[in-house]
């Protein structure tokens, strides 16, 4: 026998019980996509999962930043302690899936899996709960609020690790158009950071026929955007990735009048400290001294979202073990590359050393379409493989003896 065959089978039965198991969580990932929540209104879903943890043994927090909820289980007399996070929030956008599970509430839907996410971390609490073998303290966090408005941020401000104290923390996302079975992560930055920026441009209205008796926030903000092309391009270094997008220029109301205000709404993301400070002030500069040459002014309000997403050494090397004995080789794939989507993620990695991880959620119809798509749907064939991924997590780092 193989040392790769000596691996992989605790792996093979850990899979085979947890699809003996795997209708339970699948029907409570459909009943929480019927009635999805948005950010900081989770309270259904919050409540399902506590009930859930209670039901299993887990000593139970709710209220943890707004809706989250922390479920802790400890065994033998290990200090050894490990975090396992999923995201609960919903997206709003209407759903146009057509599915006999399919948003139940208007113009609200699981366009990013989050419902998957939760139903997978349910499903390992679940066996490690009542079939796990470890030592030492489990904590399975189930985060509010991870779509842009700072879930994570808000459970960090309300102690969660003063609280529920983590050696090491793991988060997982489903990846459309990766094979089921299949992960994929890498070392070092995974994951750029976000942040949103809002610059209001002042003039002074008039009428559209008398232009010389005003001051045209319009032509302003488009020299602003117009120059805010230029930062990449030629302020950031050309062996550096970075983004600044100009999604919405909003102005007037009416072809014949020349609006009082204009508003530029940014996304801008970096993988890297010293890029993002430099995108920053360069955004500043520009809009101020762009709105300052054709005699407006501009506010600009920068909120960060979040960090880069840094994997940590040793966290992901576990990850990578894990991932092996539950795949074998040619079931990951090392990332060349940093991609430029976000994680909120990165909040609790900026105070706890972890690994996120993407996990196949499938190719072309089944589980191929991308995320905040009104077409998308979590494929739950991907959900045992999630499971097995956490509980074979703790039972590598907790492990006895």
């Amino acid at each position: 026998m193989t040392q790769m065959t000596q691996m992989t089978q605790p792996f093979e039965q850990l899979l085979a019980a947890l699809r003996a198991s795997e209708h339970t969580f699948v029907s409570i990932r459909r009943d929480i996509h019927a009635h999805p929540e948005l950010g900081f209104e989770e309270t259904r879903t919050a409540d399902l999962v506590a009930a859930k943890l209670g039901e299993w043994g887990y000593e139970v927090t709710t209220g943890v930043g707004g809706t989250g909820v922390v479920g802790q289980l400890r065994r033998g007399s290990s200090t050894a302690r490990i975090g396992l996070r999923a995201d609960m929030d919903a997206l709003p956008i209407q759903e146009a899936t057509g599915l006999p599970y399919a948003s139940t509430v208007a113009r609200t839907m699981h366009a990013c899996g989050h419902d998957g996410h939760t139903a997978i971390l349910l499903a390992a609490a679940h066996h490690l709960a009542r079939q796990g073998e470890f030592d030492g303290t489990l904590n399975v966090i189930f985060q509010p609020a991870e779509e842009g408005l700072g879930g994570a941020a808000r459970m960090i401000d309300d102690g969660l690790f003063t609280r529920f104290p983590c050696d090491q923390i793991f988060a997982l996302h489903n990846m459309p158009g990766v094979p089921v079975g299949h992960f994929a992560l890498r070392h070092g930055c995974l994951m750029a950071s976000s942040d949103t920026v809002t610059i209001t441009v002042t003039g002074k209205g008039t009428h559209g026929a008398m232009p010389q008796l005003g001051c045209d926030p319009v032509v302003a903000a488009a020299g602003i955007v117009l120059a805010l092309q230029t930062i990449v391009s030629r302020n950031v270094e050309p062996t550096r990735a970075a983004v600044v997008t100009i999604g919405a220029m909003l102005a007037g109301d009416a072809p014949n009048v020349i609006p009082g205000t204009a508003t530029l709404r940014l996304s801008v993301r970096a993988l890297d400290a010293e890029t993002r400070n430099l995108l920053e002030a360069r955004i500043r500069s520009i809009a101020e001294l762009q709105a300052q040459s054709y005699g407006a002014t501009a506010q600009v309000e920068y909120r960060q979202i979040t960090h880069p997403l840094m994997n940590d050494h040793n966290a992901t090397e576990l990850a990578i073990a894990t991932i092996e004995a539950l795949a074998g080789p040619r079931g990951l794939t090392m990332l060349p590359d940093a991609v430029m989507g976000s994680e909120d993620f990165s909040w609790m990695t900026d105070q706890v050393p972890g690994c996120y991880v993407m996990l196949g959620n499938g190719v072309e119809s089944k589980g191929g379409c991308a995320v905040h798509n009104p077409e998308y749907d979590f494929n739950d064939a991907a959900l045992s493989w999630g499971a097995a991924y956490f509980v074979g997590l703790v039972q590598r780092y907790l492990r006895i003896g």
